[in-house]
C-alpha cells in the first residue's frame, strides 16, 4: 500500500483547502467545491457521519476524502460512500488503495479493548470499526472514472434513482452500486 486512511483532524484544515482547490475543475462537474468547508465537515462527525482522509505515504499528501454518511444501525447496519480524489494523485490508484481500507473499516467490527469503540461520535479510531453490513455507492451516470472505482472494487450495480441529489443548482439522477460484508474479500 501507498497510502493510508485515517480521520480528519484540525490541522488538516490548509492542506484540504489547497487540494480542494486544486482539484476543484476535477471534482467540480459531480460534487460541490467548497475549500472554506473543512471546519463545517469536522463539525459534523459523528454516529451518522464519518469522514476518512486518504493520506499518501511518501510525501503526506491529501490523496483523497471519503465520508462514511447516512450510518444507520440496528437491522439495517448501512452506510453511503461519497468520496473525492485530488490532484496530483487522481488516476494513480492511490484513491482505490485508500477505498479499500475504508471498506475495511466500514465492515470490520470494533475493537474489544477499545473503550466504547464505535461509539464515540468524535470519528474513528485506528482500532474502530463501523461494524455495518452493507455499503452503497450512488454515481451520477456520466461519471465513468467513479463507476469504473466502484465496480473495481467489488460494488454490484442494483438500479437507477431519477434526481436522487441536488447538486451544483440541479437535481441529478444517480446510480446506485452496493456491497455487503459477505461479498468483500477483506475480511
Amino acid at each position: 500500500m501507498r497510502v493510508h486512511i485515517r480521520p480528519p483532524r484540525p490541522a488538516d484544515a490548509t492542506a484540504y483547502a489547497e487540494a480542494v482547490t486544486r482539484s476543484a475543475e476535477h471534482i467540480g462537474a459531480w460534487n460541490p467545491v467548497d475549500p472554506n468547508g473543512f471546519a463545517e465537515l469536522l463539525r459534523n462527525q459523528g454516529p451518522t457521519l464519518q469522514t476518512f482522509l486518504v493520506v499518501n505515504d511518501e510525501d503526506g499528501g491529501l490523496v483523497g476524502k471519503c465520508n462514511v454518511a447516512n450510518i444507520v444501525r440496528g437491522r439495517f447496519r448501512n452506510g453511503a460512500l461519497g468520496y473525492d480524489s485530488y490532484l496530483p494523485y487522481a488516476g494513480t490508484g492511490r484513491m482505490t488503495e485508500g477505498m479499500r481500507q475504508v471498506i475495511d473499516r466500514c465492515f470490520a467490527h470494533p475493537s474489544p479493548t477499545t473503550p466504547n469503540a464505535g461509539s464515540s461520535g468524535r470519528g474513528p479510531d485506528a482500532a474502530d470499526g463501523l461494524a455495518l453490513h452493507r455499503l452503497e455507492i450512488n454515481i451520477q451516470p456520466d461519471n465513468v472514472r467513479s463507476i469504473a472505482l466502484a465496480k473495481r472494487l467489488g460494488f454490484r450495480h442494483e438500479g437507477f434513482s431519477p434526481r436522487m441529489l441536488y447538486i451544483n443548482g440541479a437535481w441529478r439522477d444517480h446510480e446506485r452500486f452496493a456491497l455487503t460484508a459477505e461479498e468483500w474479500p477483506g475480511l
